[in-house]
Formats: structure tokens, sequence, C-alpha cells
């Protein structure tokens, strides 16, 4: 999916009720996505390792201002131009491994997060795949002045398995256009 596919407005939810099926896919995500941000949060790494797909693509582009209707325009394209992050497994857990030394300077002392999920839809692409959109703050402080605040969306691409689901692809936008943090030591 596209960013500029993001620009189209969704349809209204349906006035009928949802079956249990897709009640349960929406509840079972959403606690996904919970239990994500809490290993996040405490720093459990390499368990979070573990919720991503091999094959993962983990994608932030750069937002940058345009003229009105070039919606287009609006964020860096996926593979051609300058990102945030451009990653799969192997990077991600490179700076997993980074900030288990100790000895990464943005983060001596370690940062404190807390990661906020919310507006989550969900859409089963097929019997073994779920497209998954929600908006996210993630809120990080280190020693007793320094701190960051992270507002956006997300699109992810999730997996299903036996016991839960592997995030597959997550393309991350942030609402901000110039990036204030020092660092993007931290996941999204």
């Amino acid at each position: 999916m596209k960013a500029s596919d993001s620009r189209r407005p969704p349809p209204p939810p349906p006035l009928v009720e949802h079956d249990a099926e897709t009640i349960a896919l929406h509840y079972a995500v959403e606690r996904f996505f919970t239990y994500e941000a809490t290993l996040l949060d405490d720093r459990h790494f390499d368990t979070w390792l573990g919720l991503l797909a091999e094959d993962i693509r983990y994608w932030m582009p750069l937002s940058r201002n345009f003229a009105f209707g070039q919606w287009d325009q609006e964020y860096s394209r996926e593979g051609n131009d300058l990102n945030w992050f451009d990653e799969g497994k192997f990077e991600l857990e490179q700076r997993v491994r980074q900030l288990e030394t100790g000895k990464h300077w943005a983060e001596e002392p370690l940062s404190r997060t807390t990661h906020m999920v919310t507006n989550v839809e969900v859409e089963p692409l097929d019997a073994e795949h779920v497209e998954a959109r929600s908006r996210f703050m993630v809120y990080r402080n280190r020693t007793e002045v320094e701190w960051d605040l992270f507002v956006g969306k997300r699109m992810d691409t999730l997996r299903r398995t036996d016991s839960h689901f592997l995030i597959t692809r997550r393309a991350v936008f942030l609402d901000q256009n110039v990036l204030l943090a020092k660092n993007l030591t931290l996941f999204f």
C-alpha cells in the first residue's frame, strides 16, 4: 500500500453487528499490540524480536511539506528515497544487540518509554494475513530533563501462526515533519 492510499477516506463502518469471528480477530490484534508495547516498554527486546517474521520490512519514511493536492509527495518513497528506517530482521537484531552492550551512547542511561496504540482497524487479507492500521504515541524520557514525544500512524501486515501473530511489515508514518529527538534508538 502506498502512503497516498491513506488519503482516501475509509468507508463508514457498517450499521450491522459484526460476527463473532470478526470481533475475535479485532480483539486478538489489539491484545497483540498491547503485548508488543509492554515488551518494548519493559525492554524485553529479544522477546520482541520473536514477534517479527524473518522476512519483515520495517519502514519509516520522512514526511515533508507539500502543496495542496500533491498527496503523493507527503512521504518519501519506499526503496527509492531516504527514509528514517528501511530495515529487515537482521538490521533490527543488530540494533537490539547494540542496545544490549550497555555501551550505546544514546542509551546511557537507558530510556524509559511508554507506547500507546489506539484506533486499531483490522482487515483480513487472506486466510494467513491480516492488515492492521493504528495510531500511536510513544513517550521517551532520559536523564532528568530529556524527553521526546512521537505521534503517528502505523500500517502493519500480520501473519497468523498457531499461537500468535508475526509482524511481516510495519510502515510507520510520523506526524512530525522535523524530528526534534536527538536519536531514534527506540522501536515503534
